[in-house]
């Protein structure tokens, strides 16, 4: 083994400390991840709550049964989807 001279240790030093503040400015935090999580959990949620509340409120006012609110709750999960495919795309 080679010995090395106590600046080129020093030299070593500061430069694997340099890659890794560099390593963890790129990372994103926990909390931040978390925070994308809830976002996208709210991207889907809320059309498929319209989908749902607004296919209920046909099916009273038509009497249908479940004729309009599965078919609304399956476009508003759909929707939903796609529009937290388009937000992670963007991110």
């Amino acid at each position: 083994m080679i010995e090395r001279s106590p600046e080129q240790r020093i030299a070593e030093a500061v430069r694997l400390r340099a890659t890794r503040a560099r390593r963890a400015r790129s990372l994103p935090s926990l909390a931040r991840n978390i925070g994308q999580i809830g976002v996208l959990g709210w991207q889907v949620v809320v059309p498929a709550l319209v989908g749902l509340g607004l296919g209920r409120w046909l099916d009273h006012r038509l009497a249908s049964g479940i004729f309009w609110t599965a078919p609304l709750l399956l476009m508003g999960v759909g929707l939903g989807c796609w529009f937290g495919w388009k937000w992670i795309g963007r991110q």
